[in-house]
């Protein structure tokens, strides 16, 4: 089985294919999205140039995912990301919806214990909706106050507007990380 620290190898050639050099076997767009599911890391790398391409074959996952069935991805989220390259605040948008996925993914648990044992299916499709919606808001909020000319009118420097914002980013963070600890209930 070929593999490397970061997991198996799939090479992608001209023709488009790919092959799992751990299985010797081709694969597909939804093979690999499968392996993502169940934590399987793989790298991709071109045949042709020895490049790692990860990067754009999960975006074409993505791609292919969002055209496929409902999307996950909301219109004016995909605007505002589409706003976020090449603006001065581009490197911070990486960590930063890391950091949220991952704080959202850690609470997925939680989330599902309680739908079950209390909420009902549809109620906990309420409580994410809002969820979500008081996150986008949140979110559209400070990068509001972070772009030039849409900040508030007050007289802070640019350095302390943003250090700012980014300390509210914060206390929102963990307001909602407070409010998912009360709806699930500590399990041992």
């Amino acid at each position: 089985m070929s593999r490397t620290r970061q997991g198996t190898v799939i090479r992608k050639y001209a023709n488009r294919r790919l092959y799992d050099t751990g299985t010797s076997s081709y694969v597909t767009l939804q093979d690999l999205a499968a392996m993502v599911r169940a934590n399987t890391d793989f790298v991709v790398i071109d045949a042709r140039s020895d490049q790692e391409i990860t990067h754009e074959v999960l975006t074409q996952i993505i791609l292919e995912e969002e055209t496929r069935g409902p999307h996950l991805l909301p219109v004016n989220f995909l605007r505002q990301l589409i706003r976020f390259y090449g603006d001065e605040l581009q490197a911070m948008v990486p960590a930063f919806l890391e950091y949220s996925i991952g704080q959202f993914a850690r609470e997925q648990g939680k989330m599902r214990g309680i739908a079950g044992e209390a909420l009902g299916a549809p109620a906990l499709s309420e409580k994410l909706g809002e969820q979500v919606r008081l996150n986008a808001e949140s979110f559209e909020r400070a990068v509001r106050a972070a772009l030039p000319g849409e900040a508030p009118e007050e007289e802070a420097s640019p350095a302390e507007s943003r250090a700012a914002d980014i300390d509210a980013l914060r206390d929102e963070l963990e307001a909602m990380r407070r409010r998912l600890d009360r709806l699930a209930p500590e399990t041992k």
